[in-house]
């Protein structure tokens, strides 16, 4: 006999539709017309973790943070109004990542939809350029099968935000819920496969290729392509260069791996994808911090793109060989091409003698930065971060956000990844503020696993509330803070290109005054853990000091504001203008 199910509201139709696709953790901030959705999560929360943020935009950040670390999507609430414009950049954000988040957003009640009322703001229309999908409930039958399709939307081919917004009034409505209903996404078509004659062509490329190179990127690790794309690069003996994005999507310490490329990457990895005659585009866009001027980029070799969406291809630079499909397959299924059929396969030793030219640009060119005994540099504060992690044997247990400016970069430059999913980053957008919230979602997470947020102090304030999250939710994030004082990868700019003029990018009170703000009070007001260093010989203990602390640890290290990050091609210019010094 059919147990007779009771009708439930349109919230706890919705948190429990949350429960059936495994979510455990969602990052809400509550108001008016949210207030059902929040009153069910209470009912619910031996299932679901609700983490409050101080800030939607931290709740956000948090749930890409989550969702970076793991591969599984991430889930933010905010009510209405400013509530759901709060979100806005973090779907912004994880749109031009591709990250799977779903947002869900309050809505003012059916009946004064589009009447301006208190809070209302037409949230679908203002994020539909910044989303790959998007819903207004307005009916409580829909809400399993609108949950069902964005599920499934924001986690197949590329990933992406899906936002969906419910009326309040649909909350509180009653139904017996068909949680298993079909979905109607006739146009979506996420799967696509390499085909074997796409993948023997890219073979005969590389046969035939001299100097051949890897441009991989956070479609690697999207796709969990990572330890293919190791074995591919380890039999064909193709060296790999990686975008922002790619850092951990192939050993960093591997023989083959040229590091980050582009406006800031090394001189090695831009020599050589200059010198290409053949580049295996994978998983990336083109984007103009790695091309600089577009029509001088890798413009000796042929060009092969695999990407999972079409919509990339051709789009910034063509491709002779251009292939739609999904990572992890392309990647696997030409080994398997190689294995058993071998006179298919390239042989790595044809290119030994493009491997030792590399070696001495390499040797020629490594990073490197001035270090200085009468202050901490930044490039050293991470390098040491980095070394004192690695000696532990930690660095497989340890993930990494930041915020955005110079200390990104610096982070990317000098602290190594050779796992997928430890490091998380706003690429596309350059979102300042992701650090700390970031961290804090990983942790949620990720709980036995250290999280580190290298950040600035411009980048750092924008979100500092969120040590309250921090705190109060028990998350003993760490902040390694790079504190210069100012917008520094602006005064870069200024210091190149506007004779050091400075256009309100100073952070500071007052030379003559302390650093201002005082981070490590700021801090412990939040009931975290803080210290404050400017010499050298106290860096390694105030690290050991925070990778040990069991609060969250901000550790304040006051820098000098006149490093430059190094190398760097300007903007719209090619690796011929590569500034070294």
């Amino acid at each position: 006999m059919k147990v007779k199910q009771a009708p439930q509201s349109g919230a706890d139709v919705l948190v429990q539709c949350l429960v059936n696709h495994g979510v455990d953790v969602v990052f809400a901030y509550p108001g008016g017309a949210s207030m059902p959705l929040h009153q069910a999560l209470t009912r619910f929360q031996d299932q679901i973790r609700t983490i409050l943020p101080r800030h939607e935009q931290g709740g956000g950040f948090m749930a890409e943070g989550y969702a970076r670390s793991t591969g599984r999507v991430g889930v933010c609430l905010a009510t209405s109004g400013p509530g759901a414009t709060n979100l806005v950049t973090c779907l912004a954000d994880a749109k031009m990542d591709s990250v799977p988040i779903v947002a869900v957003t309050g809505q003012v009640g059916t009946g004064v939809i589009g009447t301006d009322a208190f809070q209302e703001t037409p949230i679908v229309e203002v994020a539909r350029a910044i989303t790959k999908h998007h819903y207004l409930v307005q009916r409580i039958e829909d809400i399993p099968r609108v949950m069902k399709e964005a599920f499934h939307i924001a986690s197949t081919g590329r990933p992406g935000p899906v936002i969906i917004d419910v009326p309040k009034d649909v909350q509180n409505q009653m139904i017996v819920a068909d949680y298993d209903p079909p979905m109607n996404l006739p146009g979506y078509r996420p799967e696509r496969r390499a085909t074997r004659e796409e993948l023997e062509a890219l073979l005969g490329l590389v046969r035939q290729s001299e100097r051949p190179v890897i441009y991989a990127g956070g479609g690697i690790v999207h796709a969990g392509a990572a330890q293919l794309l190791c074995r591919f690069a380890e039999r064909t003996g193709i060296p790999v260069a990686l975008t922002v994005h790619g850092l951990g999507g192939f050993p960093s310490e591997h023989f083959l791996c040229l590091q980050m490329l582009g406006m800031h990457g090394t001189v090695y990895a831009n020599y050589a994808i200059n010198e290409a005659d053949l580049l295996l585009a994978l998983g990336v866009r083109f984007d103009d911090r790695v091309t600089g001027k577009v029509s001088e980029f890798a413009k000796h070799g042929k060009i092969v793109h695999i990407d999972i969406d079409p919509s990339e291809i051709n789009k910034i630079k063509a491709a002779h060989l251009p292939i739609i499909g999904d990572l992890r397959h392309a990647l696997g299924d030409m080994l398997e091409i190689m294995d058993k059929e071998p006179s298919l396969a390239p042989n790595p030793a044809g290119h030994a003698a493009w491997l030792r030219r590399i070696e001495g640009w390499r040797a020629a060119e490594p990073i490197r930065f001035s270090d200085r005994d009468d202050a901490i540099v930044p490039q050293y504060a991470i390098q040491r971060l980095w070394e004192i992690i690695k000696e532990r044997g930690q660095l497989d247990d340890t993930i990494v956000t930041t915020g955005v400016g110079q200390h990104q970069m610096w982070a990317a430059q000098y602290f190594h990844f050779n796992s997928p999913r430890r490091w998380l980053t706003s690429g596309g957008l350059g979102t300042m503020g992701f650090g700390l919230p970031a961290a804090i979602g990983a942790k949620a997470a990720n709980p036995l696993k250290t999280c580190i947020d290298i950040d600035g102090d411009g980048s750092f304030l924008m979100n500092v509330q969120e040590l309250a999250s921090a705190f109060c939710e028990k998350l003993p994030v760490k902040v390694l803070l790079l504190n210069n004082q100012h917008l520094g990868m602006v005064m870069q700019w200024e210091d190149r290109f506007y004779e050091s003029n400075r256009g309100h990018t100073y952070l500071g009170a007052g030379f003559d005054r302390e650093p201002y703000p005082d981070f490590a009070t700021i801090a412990k007001g939040f009931g975290c853990a803080a210290r404050r260093i400017s010499q050298k010989e106290d860096l390694d203990g105030a690290l050991e000091e925070m990778l040990a602390s069991e609060l969250p640890f901000v550790l304040d290290v006051l820098v000098p504001y006149q490093e430059h990050v190094l190398p760097m091609i300007p903007g719209g210019m090619t690796v011929r203008d590569i500034i070294k010094a």
